[in-house]
């Protein structure tokens, strides 16, 4: 069997495998040009040298159980068993998700609240597990999932993909960083609150949160969870597409899961030409944000008419009978929150150990649930379900806004990646947050409406950090996204290819 020289430097030049987007690398499996053996060294090489730089990938699993299974992976080739598209890929799982033999974490549960190791796979996980990728690891995520800074007291912060003094993003920060800097070929992640599309738009990848529905996320509870969704990440729309296409599909187990597969294993070649696109930006002055980042986006929506796509600026969300627009958002997203993310966390916060070690971020959640939005009185049963009915009429403003306009675009994100020693940022030009999380504020808009939403790189700012534009569309309109996602990479400014710097310095590239 074939071994590794772990101080060889690592190419990851367009000819060297790691070096490969994701379907080409699936090809060159298919076609034997390369084994699962080599594959699997390839990566582990390119992870040894760079991942201690990040903090992306943890949980690693030893070399050797590794290269034993690609190698098991290359037999079923060689006897013309071909498992699927990531037949031999190296996976890293998010460690919210279970993956068996692992143990899930949640950036929480360290040595002193020790817990077994997975007997199953998430659902989304297995799925990927039977189109043929070893799962190599997990990575890393801020406590259970909180906040767009990825960091806690099991491993640690992850770092940015293009300068290791700021944040990665989250709450999938570990996956993103991992794709952005090829220590894998393409990544799961989940979205609770821009979980997919901050730490894309930080570390110039693409990041789809998809239609409520499409990936099933199992669980305890399968009706009232339905704000969390996990999705693909990855570096070109391609990929993009042939990951949400293993992620997706109905499940008996989780009723509202969608049965119809939205088109997505059609061509994502399209002409965009006349489809309409409302630029919402920082809601007419509502959102707090760093000027550079508006500026960024705005210069970005110059793809959306070289495509053909005419851009008008809607300043500010709808109204309609029972939601009035800006100044229901923060307000509603607080209750839903709160009730949603607080009820999952009260458990540990019964009890005083475990209490002790819930960062500011739960406390909050928990606290918020217990309190009110208001500080007076636990949110009630009939609070959460007003809170319900108002997202409805959100759901139907937009509605309407979608009979005029084919995609809705925002900032990604409020603000360029902070120092990743801040929590999170205390004020945004001179606003001072009220939360952890009132600076991810854009990013709640499709999460309450349900609908797809995708992160589009959208240049650099003057410190050479990435940013991201969000285009959203209607329920189920995944594969028009996915198309979108192809057309930008073809018609956005070069600085979209830029490399970060890890990869960009490594010998070959």
């Amino acid at each position: 069997m074939t071994t590794s020289n772990s101080d060889a430097p690592t190419s990851v030049g367009k000819t060297s495998i790691i070096g490969l987007d994701a379907a080409e690398l699936s090809a060159a499996i298919h076609e034997r040009r390369v084994s699962c053996v080599e594959v699997m060294n390839a990566y582990l090489d390119h992870i040894e040298v760079v991942n201690p730089s990040v903090n992306a990938i943890v949980a690693l699993r030893p070399r050797a159980e590794l290269l034993h299974e690609a190698a098991a992976k290359d037999s079923l080739l060689a006897g013309g068993r071909d498992l699927g598209w990531m037949h031999g890929f190296p996976q890293a799982i998010k460690d919210l998700s279970d993956a068996t033999g692992f143990k899930t974490t949640r950036g929480f549960f360290r040595g002193d609240f020790d817990i077994p190791a997975a007997q199953t796979d998430s659902l989304h996980v297995a799925r990927m597990r039977a189109a043929g990728s070893i799962i190599i690891g997990k990575t890393n995520v801020p406590q259970f999932g909180l906040g767009s800074h990825t960091y806690n007291d099991v491993f640690g912060a992850t770092r940015n993909s293009y300068d290791q003094t700021r944040s990665a993003g989250g709450s999938s920060g570990g996956a993103a960083v991992a794709v952005a800097l090829h220590m894998l070929p393409v990544a799961d992640g989940s979205d609770f609150m821009g979980s997919l599309r901050n730490p894309a738009a930080w570390n110039n990848i693409l990041g789809l949160r998809p239609s409520f529905g499409r990936v099933p996320m199992e669980g305890m509870d399968v009706f009232v969870q339905q704000c969390g969704t996990p999705g693909p990440l990855a570096r070109t729309a391609t990929d993009l597409a042939l990951l949400l296409r293993t992620m997706a599909g109905h499940d008996p187990g989780v009723p509202l899961s969608i049965e119809s597969d939205g088109g997505l294993s059609d061509g994502l070649d399209r002409d965009f030409t006349g489809a309409r696109v409302a630029w919402m930006g920082d809601l007419g002055g509502y959102l707090p944000m760093e000027p550079e980042v508006l500026e960024l986006c705005t210069t970005a929506l110059a793809v959306f008419e070289s495509l053909g796509m005419p851009v008008e600026s809607v300043p500010g969300l709808p109204k309609a009978n029972g939601f009035n627009g800006n100044e229901d958002l923060w307000p509603l997203w607080l209750t839903i929150r709160h009730w949603l993310a607080g009820s999952q966390l009260y458990p540990l916060y019964e009890y005083p150990v475990t209490r002790a070690a819930l960062k500011p971020e739960a406390l909050y959640e928990v606290e918020g649930l217990l309190n009110g939005v208001d500080g007076h009185a636990p949110i009630t049963a009939l609070q959460a379900f007003a809170a319900s009915v108002k997202r409805t009429a959100m759901y139907n403003a937009f509605l309407t806004l979608f009979d005029s306009y084919d995609f809705i675009a925002l900032p990604s994100v409020q603000v360029s990646p902070f120092d990743v020693d801040t929590e999170w940022p205390a004020t945004i030009n001179g606003t001072t947050m009220s939360s952890y999380h009132r600076w991810m504020e854009v990013a709640t808009i499709a999460t309450l409406l349900g609908v797809p939403a995708i992160s589009l790189p959208a240049g650099f700012d003057t410190a050479g950090l990435p940013t991201g534009i969000q285009v959203l569309a209607r329920s189920h309109a995944d594969l028009e996204l996915l198309q979108l996602a192809h057309g930008w990479e073809r018609h956005a400014p070069s600085g979209g290819a830029i490399c970060p710097p890890l990869v960009r310095h490594t010998p070959g590239h």
